[in-house]
């Protein structure tokens, strides 16, 4: 029963961390089309607040990745392992360990 919980609790943290790349890709997008603008105060703060959220689980992603240009497919890397990582957990509370 308490490793249901435990697999629950990392679900939901694999929850939160899925919708801060969700909307780090977003805003990384509105920046480059000049949508919003780091000018902006308020913009500025929530961009250097994500990347620093992210940069640690995502720069080790990016270094073992080949160099793709400009396209940055380490957030979609980070989203699938950690759902892979779920699975796995369910499988292993669902098998009684």
């Amino acid at each position: 029963m308490l490793l249901y919980t435990l697999v629950a609790m990392i679900g939901y943290l694999v929850k939160i961390v899925t919708i801060v790349v969700i909307v780090q890709f977003v805003l990384g997008l509105l920046i480059a089309f000049n949508v919003v603008n780091t000018h902006n105060n308020g913009v500025a703060a929530i961009w250097k607040a994500l990347n620093a959220i992210l940069d640690p689980l995502l720069n080790p992603i990016r270094k073992i990745m080949p160099d793709t240009g400009s396209i940055d497919l380490s957030p979609m890397v980070l989203i699938v392992g950690l759902n892979l990582i779920i699975i796995l957990l369910s499988g292993i509370a669902a098998s009684g360990y």
